[in-house]
């Protein structure tokens, strides 16, 4: 039953993500528009003006830098997505007998390692533009994926 568990958490990790990497290509304005307010400083301008004069000197305001940025992110989503589809059918086929279940608990291993980095890289990152000033939902949201990802990766270390 363990395997399943690990399987199912793999998946449903592959499963968010790929609908985040659907709607980062099919309609990339929803989540480059957010990257490049973070990265502007914008919201914290507007709100904490005086908070704003004490790191300006962050903004990233290159258009070219911006979406480089946020293509990078995709690229990494993309990566890792296509990582916990492979890990899951993987574990599915080990579970079946025709895989060996111990390679692919690293593999899923590696793509929850992969989750959580996207999660912790924003938390890092976006503390560094200080978007808990004006951004609490994305951080909290992505504090919660972080969460996801480290409670998929303990009970992946649990042991057949």
């Amino acid at each position: 039953m363990i395997a399943v568990a690990q399987t199912c958490l793999t998946a449903y990790l592959g499963a968010w993500l790929l609908l985040g990497v659907r709607d980062n290509i099919t309609r990339p304005s929803m989540n480059a528009v957010g990257t490049t307010e973070v990265l502007e400083l914008k919201r914290l301008k507007d709100a904490y003006p005086e908070d704003y004069a004490l790191i300006e000197g962050r903004r990233v305001t290159s258009r070219t830098l911006q979406w480089a940025a946020f293509v990078f992110i995709v690229c990494c989503e993309v990566l890792v997505c296509v990582v916990l589809w492979g890990a899951a059918i993987w574990m599915v086929l080990a579970m079946s007998g025709l895989a060996d279940l111990e390679q692919a608990r690293i593999a899923a291993l590696a793509g929850a390692l992969g989750f959580t980095s996207i999660w912790s890289g924003f938390l890092i990152v976006g503390n560094h533009f200080a978007y808990w000033y004006c951004h609490q939902w994305a951080q909290n949201t992505h504090f919660q994926m972080t969460l996801w990802g480290i409670g998929t990766m303990v009970l992946l270390a649990v042991p057949q």
